[in-house]
């Protein structure tokens, strides 16, 4: 009788978590980011993180439980259930919840103050579902400085990442000192910070050719900026191309327009100028008016392209890099 009882609760319990479940989606339908779980993999790729501690056991916050390792699709960011073939697993951990049998601990990773499940979602979600603030977990830090909010979306985790590179960028070359506090030069894509630091190393490089010493490191940032940088900056407002890309910045395009250059000279000359290179990259690559007022009016391919596009040109060329500044004159230790 006893065991008919649990039975029949466990299995009221999971109706309840499903419905929960229906009716998060339904209310979400305009931020289904906010309701999705993160997945593990994704936010490695993210923070990138430079090593492992083993933490041990622990008690663990459940609402500081924002991923999982490999079934981030299965619940959603409340650990409710999506599915209906997760009834049996989950009934049978409710189950042991009710007749107070103790289960062992879950394993957790630890992602800058975040937690992600390596083994252990149903027991998340049953622990959830009945209300605990806490859990029993064996915890293995993944080693990041970058700080992770239980709230945070996959788009906001991008955007994290892509400030900490900035930063890291503008203190580890002393940007503002050399190029003033309103160079700030925004992106909007990881790893962009990583490319420009190669332009300005090829852009160094051939420098040093015209110089019997090495030139610092500071007089190569500013010599590209205002040689390379600038003038390309200067066409890509010129030409309106920001219109065309929506949601991007100048130093995106810079970085895509340089690579497309480099092929466009490859391809016709070194002469190429930079100008019909903006215009061909924009006529190939752009967003038109149309498909961005489609995209305003609630298109929803039109949105998606509006929201997802990327350029096609993700690598550096340093041979564009060179040949921008092939017109520019030696710097001198004066500059």
């Amino acid at each position: 009788m006893r065991k008919a009882l649990v039975e029949s609760e466990a299995r009221e319990d999971f109706n309840r978590a499903r419905k929960a479940a229906f009716f998060t989606r339904v209310f979400s339908l305009f931020s289904r980011d906010r309701q999705r779980l993160l997945s593990l993999q994704e936010v490695r790729d993210a923070v990138k993180p430079y090593g492992e501690t083993y933490r041990g056991m622990q008690q663990v916050a459940i609402d500081a439980i924002v991923g999982s390792e490999g079934r981030y699709a299965d619940f959603n960011r409340r650990f409710l259930p999506r599915h209906e073939y997760l009834r049996h697993r989950w009934q049978s951990i409710d189950m042991a919840h009710l007749s107070d049998v103790i289960l062992p601990p879950i394993k957790l990773y630890e992602v800058g103050g975040a937690y992600f499940v390596r083994d252990g979602n149903h027991r998340v979600s049953v622990a959830k579902a009945q209300g605990a603030k806490e859990i029993d977990a064996e915890v293995v830090s993944l080693n990041t400085d970058i700080s992770l909010d239980p709230d945070m979306t996959p788009e906001n985790l991008k955007m994290a990442v892509i400030e900490h590179e900035r930063c890291a960028f503008m203190e580890r070359f002393e940007i503002p000192r050399i190029l003033g506090n309103d160079c700030v030069l925004p992106v909007t894509a990881t790893g962009r910070y990583d490319e420009i630091v190669q332009h300005i190393n090829v852009h160094k490089y051939f420098l040093n050719q015209y110089q019997n010493s090495e030139i610092p490191m500071d007089q190569a940032i500013k010599s590209w900026y205002r040689n390379v940088y600038l003038p390309i900056a200067s066409v890509i407002e010129s030409e309106g191309l920001m219109a065309r890309f929506p949601k991007r910045t100048v130093t995106d395009m810079y970085l895509w327009i340089v690579k497309h250059w480099d092929e466009l000279k490859q391809r016709y000359g070194n002469d190429f100028p930079a100008r019909d290179a903006v215009k061909d990259y924009t006529s190939r690559f752009g967003m038109s008016w149309w498909r961005r007022f489609r995209a305003w009016l609630g298109d929803k391919r039109a949105k998606r392209a509006l929201d997802t596009e990327t350029a096609p040109h993700q690598a550096v060329a340093p041979q564009a890099v060179n040949r921008a500044e092939d017109s520019d004159r030696p710097v001198t230790a004066q500059e």
